[in-house]
């Protein structure tokens, strides 16, 4: 693993363990094993360490979707799907962390927007194969509900993921 992919990756796992405000350079440096002084060799700044590190692994838990999808054959499986990868998945805590810090942060926000325009139209474009009515709305819709259950479990496992699917999968009839 090269230095720039150590600082990232404990860029990441700094992220989901302090919170973004808490990730200093020393705080990195020390994680990645490194001086100090080798994260601005690498990087223009510690914003954008946090911010590529954390938009990475957005994109990488996305990189997913697409066979996710194409391995479900309606659109209640591909909600189970989704659900269970959310469920599933080791990086909530990051992602809830670039989440609330991209609403502080410019720079931030519009990659995440980024993030998130790419993943609404793969599933427009998903559910409109499937005949789903309005689905760049429907898409838009279930992006947020599915943000909203990641935020909400964080604090509690309630509801239950089978009572939110069937909840959600309404909204796909």
């Amino acid at each position: 693993m090269t230095v720039r992919q150590r600082l990232l990756h404990a860029a990441t796992e700094l992220i989901a363990e302090k919170g973004w405000g808490a990730v200093s350079t020393r705080v990195l440096a020390d994680r990645a094993g490194v001086g100090s002084g080798v994260v601005h060799y690498h990087f223009d700044s510690l914003r954008a360490v946090l911010v590529e590190a954390s938009v990475g692994a957005l994109r990488a838990a996305l990189a997913e979707l697409p066979r996710l999808l194409e391995d479900s054959a309606t659109p209640d499986e591909a909600l189970a799907a989704l659900l269970g990868a959310l469920d599933g998945h080791s990086g909530q805590e990051l992602f809830i962390e670039t989440i609330l810090a991209a609403t502080r942060d410019d720079v931030l926000r519009e990659a995440v927007r980024e993030v998130l325009v790419e993943f609404r139209a793969e599933l427009a474009a998903w559910l409109a194969r499937r005949g789903v009515p309005t689905p760049e709305s429907t898409a838009a819709v279930l992006a947020a509900a599915l943000d909203g259950v990641l935020l909400h479990r964080a604090l509690s496992p309630d509801p239950p993921l089978d009572t939110v699917a069937s909840v959600l999968g309404r909204t796909l009839r």
